[in-house]
């Protein structure tokens, strides 16, 4: 199986610093800092990315399943919201909220939802991130 690698670099303190972080792939490099990690600062931070890989990782597991079952999607669309909170002298990602629309010809609400909660429980990002409380609010289209 494969192993993928991404880099980061931080130049200075928390606070004044900056740095960038890169996909292995070369897919995506951007600029972080404080300001966009903890305030509404322009660039990227470390959940944002968390949020995309956890809405690629939950569509593609929730597709594969519908599929096995009989049930081809048309289309599945996450989003993903990662919550980073204080807690105690540190800050902790707190929550994810998994929000997912489903265009699945011929299937049934309860066949979905059952669908649905299997990804959220057994795709690899949700199982690395089992610390974290994860919630879902899975609708057909």
């Amino acid at each position: 199986m494969a192993v993928r690698q991404s880099d980061a670099e931080w130049r200075g303190n928390l606070a004044q610093g900056s740095g960038t972080m890169r996909l292995g792939s070369g897919a995506f490099e951007g600029a972080y800092s404080f300001p966009s990690r903890f305030e509404n600062g322009t660039g990227t931070n470390p959940e944002e990315l968390i949020a995309a890989a956890h809405a690629g990782c939950f569509s593609m597991a929730l597709s594969a399943g519908l599929s096995k079952a009989g049930h081809t999607p048309t289309r599945v669309h996450t989003t993903a919201r990662v919550h980073l909170d204080k807690a105690g002298d540190g800050f902790a990602i707190t929550k994810i909220e998994l929000d997912c629309e489903a265009e699945i010809p011929g299937i049934d609400a309860e066949t979905f939802c059952q669908q649905a909660e299997g990804a959220k429980k057994n795709c690899p990002v949700s199982k690395a991130l089992t610390g974290t409380e994860i919630t879902l609010n899975a609708r057909l289209a």
